[in-house]
Order: C-alpha cells, then structure tokens, then sequence
C-alpha cells in the first residue's frame, strides 16, 4: 500500500520546511510514504527548501495555473507512481500533517472512498463570524448538491483512494474541493469526515482576494457542478416558475374580458405570452441537457477505464530526465536528480524561471 502525500505550493519557502517536518514516515497500513511537491509557479526557495528536505519527486508549472490544475497534475502524477491513497494537504501548514494517519483510516479500513478533514471552524479563532457562518452555509449548500452529510466541505486536508480519483474529473479553474465532492457524492462514493484541528494562520490566503471573490467562484463552481449532475431539477423549477407566471397574467385578461371588459388588457397578454415562451425554452433545455447527462455518463465510463490502462501501464509513461547542471550550466535550469514528469501543457523544467 503506497501513499502519497502531495502539497501545492506557491512561494511557500517560509512554511514548507514546517509542513514536510510534520508528516510521518509510518502509518500502520501502510507500506511507503511518498512526498510529492506541486510547484505552482514559485519564484523564491520553495524548491530548494524541498530538495534540501530530500523530496524526490516534483510537478512543476513554469507559471501559476491554480489550485484545481495542481491538484489534477499532482493526482496524475501520483497514480502514475502507484499510489494507492493520495492525501493532499496545504504548503502554508495550516493543516496539521501529524494527523495523516487518523485522516487515511477510514479508507484503510474499507469504510470510505474519501476522507475529508473537518476543521471544526467554529472554533477556528481567527475566523471572523462572517466567515464562520458563510462556512456552514457554504457547506450546507454544497450537501444539499451533493446528498452528503458533511460539516466542512471546504476543507483540503483530503485522503482520495486511488478508485475515487479515477472516477472524478476535475474540470474547474478555480478550487476543486466543491466540485470533487459535488461528483463524489452523485457518484455515489462514500465519503467520511475526521475531526481535526487546525495550525495558527501564517499568511493570508492566495486562492481569493477578498470574501466576496471567494464566494462568487465557489457559487459559480458548485453552481456549474450541481447543473451537470441535476439538470432536470434545475430546469423543470424554471419551466414551473415562469409557467405560473404566464398563467397569472392570462387569467387577469380573461377575468376581464368575461366581465365585459373589452378595452385592452393587451400588456397581461404580452408578459403572458414572454413567461410562457420562457416555460417552453425551459422545458426544451431540460430535454437536451438530459441527453447531455445520459452522453456525459457514457464517456466518463469511457475515461475511466481509459485512465485504468493508462495509469496501469506507468512504465510506458514518457519521462523527462534532467540531470544535476554541471559547473557554468544555463541560469535559469533547475537541479534534479530525480526523473520528472512532464506534462503536455507544462513547458520543460529547464525553462523555469531561475529563483
């Protein structure tokens, strides 16, 4: 059994030292603890301070590309390498890494698919009361989609065996911990939930500006998630909606003109007939994104078992090799001794910017 421990980064060379210290070398269960650094486009030591600890293997991104695509990378990665679990935590620590081995037991134990660390964000000290009600609304909404029973679905200490992972296909550019969750549950995997605490703050966030930016992606990815799995809920709520409001204004007219009224009305007719054509469209969407969701289904049971041969036949994976430089080697190239994956949309690592 082999589990990889991946961590995203961007310039985290003041935290990572803390968050690859705490991560334990054995969890009983478990045969072989990989550490896999995601590098996100840093500009500082991240890397350095990483094969300094004796980190081997590396996923680099020659610019930053967003939390959701080095997750993505780094499952690939991992999977490719024969992980049997893929635990992701945070490279600005404040996720507490000692707790591993509590986080992985459920799927040792063949209770869960995935395993989502919970925060307890009530208790979180440096959580404003804004935010610690926009976590339980926001965790509320994302069960409501997803039909779990999860009190922190934002979290991203994360335990994902190798079988969830490819089930799930992350397609935001913003942050998949909704997402994964949202398709985790109407794929009717099992999730669990691990009480954990948290580490003190060491920096502001990265992944938003500001509360209100974070809320109006992660509306806009459980939004686009929950419309790709429920389409029919979406769209018979409005064809209903704006057939009642068609309904209303037809029956003013019609209450008017068997009274005798015959002088016009014609705006009830108008608004009428623009909700009942709204009606219509509604119900003509849901017919073609049912199509889509029956299509949708075929093909992600296509690419599973797709990335089954794929990722079962790694020793035929295209590899980058790159060697430690030699004196007066190009600035800019980065040393390793290890062989590096190298990813069709990510340039070579030779061409990342010298730190």
């Amino acid at each position: 059994m082999k589990l990889f421990v991946q961590v995203p980064c961007l310039n985290e060379e003041d935290t990572l030292l803390s968050v690859l210290e705490t991560i334990p070398t054995q969890i009983d269960g478990i045969d072989k603890i990989e550490i896999l650094i995601i590098d996100d486009g840093s500009t500082d030591r991240t890397v350095e301070v990483a094969r300094a600890f004796g980190v081997t293997h590396f996923v680099f991104h020659t610019r930053n590309m967003g939390l959701a695509r080095s997750f993505r990378d780094g499952v690939d990665y991992a999977i490719r390498n024969g992980a049997d679990i893929v635990v992701n935590t945070d490279g600005d620590n404040q996720y507490p890494q000692q707790s591993i081995a509590e986080l992985v037991q459920p799927l040792l134990r063949g209770e869960a698919d995935i395993a989502i660390g919970d925060r307890q964000t009530a208790t979180i000290a440096h959580f404003s009361p804004f935010k610690k009600l926009m976590q339980r609304v926001g965790s509320g909404v994302v069960n409501k989609a997803a039909e779990t029973k999860l009190p922190d679905a934002a979290s991203g200490f994360r335990a994902y065996s190798r079988a969830s992972l490819l089930r799930l296909n992350v397609v935001t550019q913003f942050s998949y911990c909704m997402e994964t969750i949202i398709q985790a549950g109407n794929k009717r995997l099992r999730i669990a939930s691990v009480p954990i605490t948290t580490n003190p703050k060491t920096r502001e966030s990265r992944l938003f500006k500001n509360i209100g930016h974070h809320m109006m992606k992660s509306a806009s990815a459980i939004s686009r998630s929950y419309i790709m799995f429920k389409p029919h809920m979406v769209f018979i709520t409005l064809g209903v909606v704006f057939g009642v409001l068609a309904v209303i204004p037809f029956a003013r007219f019609l209450i008017y003109w068997f009274q005798g009224d015959t002088n016009g009305h014609v705006q009830s007719l108008i608004f009428g007939t623009g909700m009942l054509v709204g009606s219509l469209l509604s119900f003509a969407l849901l017919i073609i994104a049912d199509l889509q969701r029956t299509n949708r289904v075929l093909i992600e049971d296509t690419l599973e078992r797709i990335k089954e041969i794929q990722y079962g036949r790694a020793e035929t994976a295209v590899r980058l090799q790159v060697s430690e430089p030699a004196d007066g080697a190009a600035a800019g190239s980065v040393p390793s001794a290890e062989p590096t994956w190298l990813y069709e949309d990510i340039k070579s690592v030779s061409d990342r910017p010298a730190t």
